[in-house]
């Protein structure tokens, strides 16, 4: 077994050793861009710095504040064995990433995939410390990861994979309900999640508030209702806020509300899927749908639960009846429609295929889904690019939720909703008295109703999403700037007023 703590002192020499660029070789869509400029397009880390850095060059900060908001605090590497389904023995890589200790505890998803690294879990923990900040999230950025493909491995065998890595954390001191609070991420999920919690517990058996030291768990391992459409409602309710800007109506030519919009989405796993849904609830049209193997189109409209039902005894998307097959899947993010929502994985929009995007509004449901010169280059077109770290920002939201509910050790709604609904019965009985009219039993409960614990936190969830994008649209007017460089300039300002009071400002 292997273990590592790696500081922000030696960060640097082990991440060039740690890291290989390679490159996947994509069909040039701009006979202007080179093969060598596809290939060479910096890596997701590097595309963060670089959208960091021209943030900041809208503050006065000095350099020394700024590199220190920068750089990853500290990561942990880890390598331990696990048996496959050949019986022979992996030795599997796991990484914490610790981006900023500025507010405790460090929150961040873990990922099980194939392709995760060392740059990738930095790069995710910077973006999680300003996502919690746009949103007022009171936690630093953390990220984590198992380079594994999960679908390879028996359920048994991940919960091992799941356990084993938790307890390098626990040694390590990096997971605790003060310390770091993980999340699902890709490829993880309630089940994951349940483990890790199970696993923190028994190796802290007097800590009360153990439940908190993971969220996105189970509601009955202690989990909270909300959670898991939690992301794709916070898409959906970001995009809806956007389409009531005047100036974002009428530099795209849509007009107001959801109702209408015609809408792609590329990725249809939790938070593809659950964005899809609440759009088409609302009204708007599903013309494109996009997966790693293949991608379907229809200008009628696609049936998102029917999609859904399809893809998961098929295990593809192709040949949904009555749509047409994308086999290039990629080129899902070409269909002309008023909005794309790409919520797939990082690097998908890049200098290669983003002359051929035709969207007029490009809602970053993903992590990382755009290059720097992708998103110059649809800027300067006159697209509107609402960022990853204010629009998914509904998952980190629940989860702060979530962990708020551990710490008080009560459900949300328990305590109130049966008074709640005793005062509006009073009221609602003084109203019919008055006018002499007694309403019906289904307008009556749907008046008196208290609210539960899910409509506690989808209405926590509206007003942090809402008062975001208030704030980023103010900042974009005042800085004329577009919203991600305002999104991450409100973030750099809100942690800098942190390490101000706290007298750690260093320049």
């Amino acid at each position: 077994m292997l273990s590592r703590v790696i500081s922000k002192s030696n960060l640097t020499r082990v991440l060039v050793n740690n890291t290989t660029k390679t490159s996947t070789p994509i069909r040039s869509y701009s006979t202007q861009v080179s093969q060598h400029e596809i290939d060479n397009e910096p890596r997701f880390l590097e595309c963060f710095k670089h959208f960091f850095d021209k943030a900041a060059g809208l503050t006065n900060l000095k350099p020394g504040v700024i590199n220190n908001m920068k750089e990853c605090a500290v990561v942990l590497r880890v390598e331990f064995p696990i048996k496959n389904e050949h019986g022979d023995v992996d030795i599997v890589a796991g990484y914490r990433a610790q981006h900023s200790h500025h507010r405790l505890p460090c929150k961040g998803g873990i990922r099980f995939s194939n392709e995760v690294d060392l740059q990738e879990v930095m790069a995710l923990a910077s973006l999680m410390t300003y996502k919690c900040a746009v949103v007022d999230v009171p936690f630093g950025g953390a990220k984590g990861g198992v380079r594994i493909d999960p679908k390879k491995y028996t359920v048994a065998q991940r919960e091992k994979i799941t356990r084993a890595y938790t307890l390098h954390l626990c040694q390590k001191n990096f997971i605790g309900p003060g310390i770091d609070v993980p999340a699902p991420d890709m490829g993880t999920g309630e089940q994951e999640m349940a483990w890790i919690r199970d696993t923190y517990s028994a190796f802290n058996t007097n800590d009360v508030d153990s439940m908190a030291c993971v969220t996105g768990k189970p509601i009955s391992a202690g989990g909270i209702r909300g959670r898991t459409e939690a992301t794709g409602l916070g898409v959906f309710y970001g995009i809806r806020e956007f389409l009531s800007y005047e100036e974002v109506l009428q530099k795209t030519g849509l007009t107001p509300g959801i109702k209408g919009k015609k809408i792609v989405i590329q990725g249809f796993g939790n938070v593809g899927y659950w964005a899809a849904k609440f759009f088409e609830q609302a009204g708007a049209k599903i013309i494109g749908i996009g997966e790693h193997n293949g991608s379907i189109y229809s200008e009628a409209g696609l049936n998102v639960d029917a999609v859904n039902k399809y893809r998961l005894q098929h295990g593809t998307l192709i040949d949904f009846p009555g749509a047409t097959n994308i086999t290039d899947a990629i080129k899902v993010l070409e269909i002309p429609c008023d909005i794309l929502i790409p919520a797939a994985l990082e690097k998908q929009i890049t200098i290669g295929n983003c002359v051929d995007v035709q969207a007029k509004i490009i809602g970053e449901a993903a992590n990382g889904p755009m290059t720097p010169r992708a998103d110059e280059y649809l800027l300067n077109r006159g697209h509107i690019i609402i960022p990853d770290l204010l629009l998914n920002a509904g998952g980190v939201t629940v989860s702060y939720f979530e962990w708020l509910k551990n710490l008080s050790h009560v459900r949300f709604g328990r305590l109130n909703k049966k008074w709640e609904e005793s005062s509006k019965k009073l009221l609602l009985e003084f109203v019919e008295q008055t006018v002499n009219k007694r309403l019906g039993d289904t307008e009556r409960n749907l008046i008196i109703h208290g609210a539960d614990e899910i409509d506690i936190v989808r209405s926590g969830l509206d007003d942090t999403m809402t008062n975001a994008c208030a704030e980023t649209r103010k900042t974009a007017i005042e800085k004329n700037t577009d919203y991600r460089s305002a999104a991450l300039y409100n973030a750099i300002m809100k942690i800098k007023a942190v390490y101000e009071s706290s007298g750690n400002l260093f320049s």
